[in-house]
């Protein structure tokens, strides 16, 4: 520790107060020997771990602005073993896998293609979410300059996103590496919005899909169509147009009572697809079941609400003690109306021209009316009230014949909920079929099988929901199309077609 945080007192220091008049100096972990790094125009940048479609779109997007952005490879099982390898003892799934993850990314480098430690840390700036609250993952910075020390690659910069507080440096880095304009951030949102369409589409349809893995190439497909429309700069209206396409030539068979289950939970663990939760959302389409992901629009909506409410409570808590309104906050309030317009235009826009109609981006203040007598909404740990949220809504709307709630081992926002608050929910209402479960990296036999005990019920629900209805005697055509989306009451896409007709 180059550094010694000067505001802290001993508990030895008895009636010593000195420390109350030095000025006040944040702890900083500084490389042992100074580093002249690369020029911006020389820098790389690297990350990863939302799903793998929205990786790769991230970095087309990216690199359509200039941004030298590459996609580090989907954290496999060997992640983890290097994350607890170079790691602290007790950390969960996330930071290990992501660690990991860059440590044996960097190693590949300097092992297989032969670029030096010296160049890789003057080179390469890796790119990564920061949080806060009763979490480790707000240690994360800490973890990855522990990890890379110990392999070799002491002084790479660490640049942090922090969710709730827009950008902010994780290190001093003098030179702004990344200009954080509007088109930056509206180029980004843009991939993840048609990231999160096109996976919606593709838990529809492959459970459905009469030639297996049609449904991967024909998203594939899309993927390459999209990131050249980032590239070449051409209209992503029309390249989903391009899309929808596509997916229309998909055999499907759509008239099978399937188990649907809806995968959510701590962020991370419910959104990954890999041995980071075991792969779940395909271990379930494996058993017989249509999958409800959460699409990370979801998390920014949570975002953006969280944001608003701050800015009302400080408006009432100045109205009651002065008397009088403080306008101050009127410009983050306009900003933050004018942000959620825009995802649910672009939201609206591309999920029309590919095809997607009866999905709607989540109503954050309808969720919190289900969940602010279970759960303290000025709490923002986190997923904040949506764990507890869908499962009511769930129920009460008839969206799924399970709910599973995923989440590291030891997850104490996620725990506290799925573990705490969640028995006195599925107390209130029985016929909820809920399962929380935890991953640990290791154990994916039985996080399998309890998954498996859950989906049996899942299953019965399902199959007798189906045969409870009259089969018409003259099925059209239409119901086997992805663009034939009725809604009604139903839970299972089967029934909802059956019910349509």
């Amino acid at each position: 520790m180059s550094v010694t945080c000067n505001t802290i007192r001993s508990q030895e220091s008895g009636d010593n107060l000195e420390f109350l008049h030095k000025e006040i100096s944040q702890w900083r972990e500084n490389p042992s020997q100074k580093i002249e790094y690369a020029p911006k125009k020389e820098t790389i940048f690297l990350s990863g771990g939302l799903t793998l479609l929205q990786d790769k779109l991230i970095e087309s997007a990216l690199n359509s602005l200039g941004i030298h952005y590459i996609s580090l490879p989907n954290p496999n099982f060997a992640s983890f073993q290097t994350g607890k390898a170079f790691g602290n003892r007790g950390q969960c799934n996330p930071t290990y896998f992501t660690v990991g993850n860059l440590v044996k990314y960097l190693q590949k480098l300097r092992d297989e293609q032969g670029i030096s430690a010296e160049e890789i840390v003057k080179k390469y700036v890796y790119v990564t979410a920061g949080g806060c609250g009763p979490c480790r993952f707000g240690m994360y910075i800490t973890e990855y300059k522990k990890a890379l020390r110990d392999a070799g690659f002491e002084g790479l910069r660490i640049t942090t996103f922090e969710h709730n507080k827009g950008i902010y440096q994780g290190e001093d880095i003098d030179d702004a590496l990344i200009e954080y304009t509007p088109t930056f951030f509206i180029t980004l949102i843009k991939a993840v919005i048609i990231g999160d369409i096109i996976n919606i589409l593709g838990y529809k349809m492959r459970p459905y899909e009469l030639q297996a893995g049609s449904v991967d190439r024909a998203i594939e497909e899309c993927r390459t169509l999209v990131s050249d429309a980032f590239f070449q700069k051409k209209s992503l209206l029309k390249t989903m147009w391009k899309c929808r396409t596509i997916l229309e030539g998909i055999k499907l068979n759509r008239l099978q009572p399937k188990a649907k289950v809806m995968v959510m939970g701590e962020f991370w663990a419910a959104m990954t697809e890999g041995d980071g939760n075991y792969n779940l959302h395909r271990f379930l389409e494996a058993e017989g079941a249509e999958c409800i992901p959460q699409p990370i629009i979801n998390r920014l909506m949570l975002s953006l609400w969280e944001a608003e409410q701050k800015l009302y409570q400080s408006e009432t808590l100045q109205t009651e003690s002065t008397g009088t309104m403080d306008f101050s906050n009127v410009k983050s309030r306009v900003m933050l109306k004018a942000g959620k317009a825009a995802v649910k235009l672009y939201f609206t826009l591309y999920a029309k021209a590919i095809g997607l109609h009866d999905y709607h981006i989540p109503d954050i203040d309808k969720l919190a009316n289900y969940s602010k007598s279970y759960y303290t909404l000025e709490c923002e740990a986190g997923e904040g009230h949506l764990e507890v949220a869908h499962l009511v809504e769930s129920v009460k709307e008839n969206l799924a014949h399970l709910v599973i709630s995923v989440k590291p081992f030891g997850c104490m926002p996620s725990s506290s909920v799925s573990d705490g608050i969640q028995s006195l929910v599925t107390a209130r209402f029985p016929e909820a079929n809920f399962l929380a479960i935890e991953t640990s990296g290791e154990g994916a036999a039985n996080f399998h099988s309890r998954v498996q005990m859950a989906l049996f019920k899942a299953k019965q629900a399902a199959k007798e929901e189906f045969e409870a209805l009259k089969i018409p005697a003259y099925i059209p055509q239409k119901v086997h199309n992805y663009l034939y989306q009725p809604t009604n009451a139903k839970a299972g896409s089967a029934a909802r077609l059956i019910e349509s007709l």
